[in-house]
């Protein structure tokens, strides 16, 4: 089973969800990661970095482990490649329910805080994306 916390266009609803995780996705439960949570203005999406909020998205469940290949390309992540080069940079979190209690470990894709400040992330202190 793969495990991957999404928390903007992945998300059930968003724009890529039917395409890269639908067909394959066994579960989508609401859930909670720490870290740091921006909206991308110019890009139209969210980027979360390392921090202490509380993040609001899903982890998703999946049987076939190959969706990770799909979901690296879409984040512009390449494994083998030097951080600074990709966009986001996926590693493992721990994942909570919606008390806060843990839930899994999980996947997910963090974007360094330099990669934040060129796309002019701006913050979002509820931990919540999309913008209301």
């Amino acid at each position: 089973m793969l495990e991957v916390f999404v928390y903007g266009t992945l998300k059930p609803g968003g724009y890529y969800h039917q395409q890269y995780c639908a067909p394959y996705l066994t579960e989508a439960i609401p859930a909670l990661v720490k870290g740091q949570l921006y909206h991308l203005p110019q890009a139209g999406y969210p980027g979360m970095t390392l921090g202490d909020d509380w993040v609001q998205g899903y982890l998703l469940r999946f049987v076939e482990r190959q969706v990770l290949a799909g979901l690296d390309a879409l984040e512009d992540y390449q494994p083998g490649r030097p951080a600074a080069m990709n966009e986001y940079v996926r590693s493992q979190i721990q994942v909570f329910d919606s008390q806060q209690q843990p839930l899994a470990w999980a996947w997910a894709y963090f974007m360094s805080a330099e990669r934040v400040r060129q796309h002019q992330g701006r913050y979002l202190a509820d931990g919540h994306w999309p913008l209301p």
